[in-house]
């Protein structure tokens, strides 16, 4: 998987090091990178980049969460007309509200990046995490996201093991 910085949106790559964006709070956190749909020398055009090839987003659960409740853990793609993502926000995509006991050290969340409409394009991209329920805590709410052309898994190829017969 190859990961664009300009395209990261939450964390941080230094060599072969990934470093997580801490999220602990309840209510909504913002990815620490917005993107700017814009472009250089385009003025304020917005683009719904969700139309074309498919794009995905890559989510990774960097360390196993934990909480002193039953936290839930939700990851929205939002989009809106200003850089702090305060107006005109519109939720593009979302997952269910997670149990945190879901979410392992290792857990790569898949997240489509729909096409925008029925909503207008908006300029300025953010992943948006709700913690609902309960804090995080022991500062193990740590989230690496980026923007990807092809999502991959981790672990074992349990689909197709060598050595099978056709009948």
């Amino acid at each position: 998987m190859y990961v664009d910085s300009l395209l990261q949106l939450s964390g941080s790559i230094t060599g072969n090091t990934v470093s997580g964006q801490l999220v602990t709070a309840t209510g909504n956190t913002l990815s620490t990178n917005v993107i700017d749909l814009a472009g250089v020398g385009t003025g304020n055009t917005a683009r719904d980049i969700g139309q074309g090839e498919a794009l995905e987003i890559a989510i990774e659960i960097m360390q196993t969460l934990t909480s002193s409740g039953a936290a839930t853990v939700q990851f929205q793609l939002v989009e809106a007309d200003d850089s702090a993502i305060s107006t005109n926000v519109n939720v593009i995509v979302q997952t269910d509200a997670y149990a945190y006991t879901a979410l392992t050290a290792g857990t790569l969340v898949p997240l489509h990046w729909d096409r925008a409409a029925p909503y207008q394009a908006r300029r300025y991209i953010a992943l948006r995490y709700v913690i609902g329920t309960a804090a995080l805590t022991n500062a193990t709410g740590q989230f690496f996201a980026a923007t990807v052309k092809n999502f991959q898994d981790k672990g074992n190829n349990t689909l197709f093991n060598s050595g099978f017969t056709v009948a």
